[in-house]
């Protein structure tokens, strides 16, 4: 028997987890740009950009998984 992979549509609290996940994903973003521009010590501009990019790739991660489910979105309030 076959079994169906369709998606379900996330709830609620799913989705205030991963809108909260993309908020804090874009501070840590902004506050690592911030460091990395005003930082005299090459080695923490260096850390900072490694994790920028880290960062970067989980926030476009959160935001095509929001993008993958917004076909299966409740038409109606829950």
């Amino acid at each position: 028997m076959q079994q169906s992979t369709q998606m379900q549509p996330l709830t609620r609290k799913e989705l205030d987890y991963i809108a909260d996940s993309i908020s804090n994903e874009d501070l840590l973003i902004k506050q690592l740009a911030a460091t990395a521009g005003t930082t005299q010590d090459s080695n923490v501009r260096q850390i900072c950009m490694q994790n920028l990019q880290s960062h970067s790739n989980h926030l476009n991660t959160l935001t095509q998984l929001i993008q993958q489910h917004q076909q299966y979105a409740p038409t109606q309030p829950q």
